[in-house]
């Protein structure tokens, strides 16, 4: 039985858990904050559908997040400040990236394709920095106008939290349809035996390159909300260091199932802010637990509580 085939298997009961998860967080903490969540979740279901679902590890995400903000902005700024438009042009900058940089990292595999999306990464932020400075504005970065959309005010903390979390729902929904699809099914094939997918027939460097550029749109629309959040970008949208979080989280919440990389996105930001408050040196912290994840809880989080659900299920 597949991961996904356990609780809350049907697409509506995924979103209807998200959306009551997400609400008593914002009554928990404040929608602002976890407007913040709710972006970085998304990101880590766009890196979790490389990961996770294809099983290629990549150390390269933060280039499509950065992407996303910057093009987002640029592109959006161009018919209005729009702020649905900006959100579409970061999608669509960080695919097409994507299109480009997938068809030459997905000829590699392992560690080398892991290099390869981080050196990608290393050009993009140097560039950011320096030759582009004069649209960047380099560490200064840029200022991102925050208007309406329609009737939602997204000044209103309130207003803002509900429409990155309609978003986050929308991403969600396809995302676990398209992993229940013929589609899907190939992803999970190849990740377990691409050769023998190959011998079937099917071009499995396709299907990788085609997932890899839907992965790296969604990272490059969490990005264009991270600008819309924050009201600014600068080049630590795409700092490469910064990596680590998106894998640290996929880890936490079980790679491999859209609502582990949900939690596992929740419970990162939750370290992170308020673990960091307490504790110094968080990163101590985190690196503990995912230890014990690693030796005692392999598919993570969701992937522990799926486990002990099915285990009560079948006593």
């Amino acid at each position: 039985m597949r991961l996904n085939e356990g609780i809350l298997s049907g697409h509506w009961m995924k979103l209807v858990l998200v959306f009551g998860i997400f609400l008593l967080l914002a009554y928990l903490v404040t929608p602002f904050r976890v407007a913040d969540y709710i972006i970085f979740c998304i990101f880590v279901l766009g890196f979790d559908l490389l990961y996770g679902h294809m099983g290629k590890l990549s150390f390269g995400h933060m280039l499509y997040l950065g992407t996303g903000a910057y093009f987002g902005l640029f592109l959006g700024n161009l018919i209005g400040h729009n702020p649905l438009s900006i959100l579409l042009f970061g999608f669509l900058s960080a695919f097409l990236l994507g299109l480009l940089i997938g068809s030459i990292a997905v000829r590699t595999s392992e560690a080398a394709f892991a290099l390869i999306n981080l050196a990608f990464n290393q050009v993009g932020y140097f560039l950011v920095l320096v030759p582009l400075n004069p649209w960047t504005r380099g560490d200064d970065g840029l200022p991102v106008p925050i208007l309406n959309v329609g009737p939602i005010d997204l000044n209103v903390p309130v207003h803002r939290f509900f429409f990155f979390l309609g978003f986050l729902l929308l991403v969600l929904y396809v995302l676990s349809r398209l992993i229940d699809s013929p589609f899907g099914l190939l992803m999970h094939a190849i990740r377990d035996n691409e050769l023998r997918v190959n011998f079937l027939g099917y071009d499995a460097l396709r299907y990788q390159w085609v997932n890899f550029a839907i992965s790296a749109g969604i990272a490059g629309l969490a990005g264009a909300m991270f600008g819309l959040n924050y009201g600014y970008v600068t080049p630590s949208f795409m700092d490469p260091h910064r990596n680590v979080e998106v894998v640290f989280a996929s880890l936490i919440g079980g790679s491999g199932n859209l609502l582990g990389a949900v939690l596992g996105g929740i419970v990162y930001m939750l370290i992170s802010n308020f673990i960091a408050d307490i504790i110094v040196r968080w990163e101590l912290f985190l690196g503990v637990i995912l230890l014990i994840l690693v030796f005692r809880f392999p598919r993570g989080v969701w992937g522990f509580v799926s486990r002990f659900s099915q285990g009560r299920n079948r006593t």
